[in-house]
């Protein structure tokens, strides 16, 4: 468990009418400014894109994530690094602050990222929202019958996903996102206090590893299905989105139009398949 992931207090505990002062651990949230430098070699410039709010570590998984399904960039071929920025002027300002270098040839369209500057733990998209703005980023169509996994397997992630979750047993704040190959092997699990910085997070882990393909995985999170998180999903190619919690009405529908399979509470032997049943089958006595 990372050490920058938890921090420690000291909380009254009320149980009925008696009360008493214990340890307690809690999930750790602090900003994360994103820039970019953009520009010729001999004029570059720097502009801050967004901040979010985050539980530290895998803070360059997390950024990548972001700019990949944000639309931002579309490959990794469009950035030389990104590293921590050493050039602070605050003491908070250290390890909080990450500078991506854009590729010369790259013109970041401010106006359209205006809506960046701030992204809430708690939310993705706050706000901006329409289905037709996702289409634009151009998204490779997702394979119509492909990958295919039984229900069965389906049934075992969610036990899986708890088993990893180590901050989570420890403070019950984070949010996970696990991603697991066909045969229902966990190839990575992220964890953070905001649900789409977890999804980001295991993206950016996903484009580290060219060993590992997006278009034979199925996503597993934590809690519920906003747009956000299948927009995501779709962006980097993610064929099966698969929730404990509830799914919205419009990812719902941004599922359907874009052929990813959505499933929902996923939990206790059972779900819900909202889009995309192709992909799901079923021995006879599950039919």
């Amino acid at each position: 468990m990372p050490a920058s992931s938890v921090a420690a207090a000291s909380p009254i505990k009320v149980q009925g009418m008696g009360h008493n002062t214990s340890p307690d651990l809690l999930a750790v949230e602090e900003p994360l400014e994103i820039r970019l430098g953009f520009g010729p070699p001999e004029a570059r410039e720097q502009r801050s894109l967004s901040v979010t709010m985050r539980t530290p570590g895998h803070d360059h998984e997390l950024v990548l994530g972001f700019l990949l399904t944000e639309g931002i960039i579309r490959s990794r071929q469009e950035f030389t690094h990104l590293e921590y920025c050493q050039d602070v002027r605050k003491p908070e300002e250290a390890g909080n602050v990450i500078r991506v270098e854009l590729v010369p040839e790259a013109h970041p369209d401010w106006d359209k990222l205006a809506r960046h500057f701030y992204t809430g733990s708690s939310c993705g998209v706050c706000g901006k929202s329409s289905i037709e703005a996702v289409h634009q980023q151009a998204c490779a169509p997702l394979p119509l019958a492909t990958p295919a996994v039984s229900a069965t397997l389906i049934h075992e992630l969610p036990k899986k996903l708890r088993a990893a979750q180590n901050v989570f047993e420890h403070t019950g704040g984070l949010h996970a996102t696990a991603i697991f190959n066909t045969a229902g092997e966990l190839l990575l699990l992220r964890e953070d206090i905001g649900r789409h910085n977890a999804l980001d997070k295991a993206i950016g882990a996903l484009q580290n590893n060219p060993e590992l393909s997006p278009g034979n995985c199925i996503a597993l999170v934590s809690g519920r299905a906003g747009f956000e998180l299948v927009q995501k999903c779709v962006v980097a190619g993610l064929p099966i989105l698969a929730a404990v919690g509830a799914p919205s009405s419009l990812a719902v529908s941004l599922a359907q139009e874009s052929g990813l399979s959505l499933l929902g509470f996923v939990r206790q032997q059972r779900f819900n398949i909202y889009t995309g049943k192709q992909r799901i089958n079923f021995s006879p006595h599950e039919a």
